[in-house]
């Protein structure tokens, strides 16, 4: 893999900030370049930073696309296509500029590795286009583990010291690090075996438990979207049958789907679909509707986590 801001026109550094102070003079730098250039400029980053950089630009706000990570990026699984390549690819000449934060002091340990593999995965998502992607980091809130992969995740570091390689580079390590077996359902779950023949009664059973445990009406829908494109998928390629299991924890409904599949495209669900090309929907659509995404794959066999809130604004 080329290394993206080194001999790559995609740079993408992260920016370990300290304080509100360091935050700023690493952001509005950034953004204010880019204004000054001519390029688009679009930042996504959680409530609080958003609110304070939109104070800081005054009458250049207007001039950026500012987005709250917190709702945008809620499934790290659709940052790539929902926000970043669904902002940068309105503009296919010319350099375009994104301050991305996707991983927050608040994030949960169930999104981590979603959150740290979509740090990894950016790079071979963006290689070979001029695109500047910079990745603020809060060092007094976040934990080593997460300085340390970031470090991993991005060609490009930068803190109060200045701006250097990293030396720890290694995207696809982390890729393939935090492919891990997921957290094992309650011993309360309820779990059913499908195959072609039964997938109208799993969409029903879904939507029944789901019903049962308090989901809003107008997440229905999705929820039907979502299992209905999982477990057809288990059908078609996972072995022609699987099995789904359901549980209510932490004010949430999750659905796990196992079969016999492997899933060996690293970006699967994770780019905008070719609008010339049939398929190369489903995940797509899967991350887009679906509150927290986790996938763990392998030659054996491949299980799929879906998290749905139960908070009524959910969206």
């Amino acid at each position: 893999m080329s290394l993206p801001g080194v001999t790559d026109p995609f740079v993408h550094p992260a920016l370990f900030y300290r304080d509100t102070a360091e935050y700023l003079a690493g952001t509005l730098g950034f953004i204010r370049q880019g204004l000054e250039n001519g390029e688009p400029v679009a930042v996504a980053v959680p409530g609080p930073n958003l609110s304070l950089l939109r104070t800081a630009l005054g009458s250049d706000a207007a001039s950026v696309q500012l987005m709250d990570m917190t709702v945008e990026g809620r499934n790290p699984g659709r940052i790539i296509p929902g926000v970043l390549r669904a902002f940068a690819d309105k503009y296919p000449a010319g350099r375009v500029r994104i301050i991305g934060e996707p991983i927050w002091a608040g994030r949960s340990s169930l999104e981590y590795p979603a959150c740290v593999q979509h740090e990894a995965l950016i790079n071979a998502a963006f290689t070979g286009r001029e695109v500047s992607i910079l990745c603020p980091y809060d060092t007094e809130r976040l934990s080593t583990e997460v300085l340390n992969d970031a470090h991993a995740t991005h060609p490009v570091l930068i803190d109060h010291a200045g701006r250097r390689t990293s030396s720890a580079y290694d995207p696809d390590h982390i890729v393939d690090f935090y492919n891990r077996e997921l957290p094992s359902p309650p011993a309360a779950s309820a779990t059913v075996a499908f195959d072609a023949t039964s997938l109208p009664h799993i969409r029903r059973l879904a939507i029944d438990y789901a019903r049962d445990a308090g989901m809003p009406e107008h997440r229905e829908i999705d929820l039907e979207l979502v299992i209905a494109e999982t477990t057809t998928n288990s059908v078609v390629h996972g072995g022609g049958h699987g099995r789904l299991t359901m549980w209510a924890e932490q004010n949430q409904i999750r659905y796990q789907i196992s079969d016999q599949g492997h899933i060996t495209n690293r970006l699967a669900g994770r780019l905008p679909a070719q609008s010339y090309r049939p398929g190369g929907r489903g995940l797509l659509m899967v991350n887009q509707l679906t509150d927290l995404v986790r996938i763990h794959t392998t030659p054996h066999g491949t299980t799929i986590q879906l998290h749905f809130g139960l908070d009524r604004d959910s969206p």
